[in-house]
């Protein structure tokens, strides 16, 4: 073996390493979109109802039986008239940010909402990624709110279409 060649087969395989990891990590953020679907299915929000989170005041699993493509993405309702107020008015209904945690978004991150950590302030749907995000931002939605208006549209380019 030539002097050289073993030392320079281990920063090779380093290097390339480093490479895929880097890629990989291109890869997963290149993937996001701008409303928070399954990848597989394309429903949004795990397929939990946006209208019951102000009609009943909880989250509320839609079925595939009162569906709506909008926007790129699945949404399901428990029922006929959840599925026409969204189609209505889905500005209002559908969560805020496109479902991204607005405490993450805040921090420059863009993290997406479970529908089971949700709070509705002025009347809009945030989630959120953990209870602690949650907590934090009912505490005060302003202060999140104005943090969030100063990075979500330069995040939002960053999105895929």
């Amino acid at each position: 073996m030539r002097p050289g060649i073993a030392l320079i087969s281990p920063l090779v395989c380093l290097l390339t390493g480093i490479w895929i990891a880097f890629a990989v990590v291109s890869a997963e953020a290149a993937t996001t979109e701008r409303i928070v679907v399954n990848r597989f299915s394309g429903v949004a929000i795990e397929g939990f109802d946006p209208v019951a989170y102000f009609v009943d005041g909880g989250a509320e699993p839609g079925t595939a039986e009162f569906e709506a493509n909008l926007r790129g993405a699945v949404w399901r309702f428990r029922n006929e008239g959840n599925r026409a107020s969204f189609l209505a008015h889905p500005e209002i209904y559908g969560p805020q940010f496109g479902g991204y945690d607005p405490a993450d978004i805040a921090r420059g991150v863009a993290n997406a909402g479970n529908p089971r950590f949700f709070v509705i302030a002025a009347q809009r749907l945030y989630l959120f990624s953990r209870e602690a995000n949650r907590d934090a931002f009912a505490a005060n939605p302003e202060r999140f709110l104005y943090e969030v208006g100063k990075r979500w549209p330069a995040m939002q380019d960053k999105l895929s279409q």
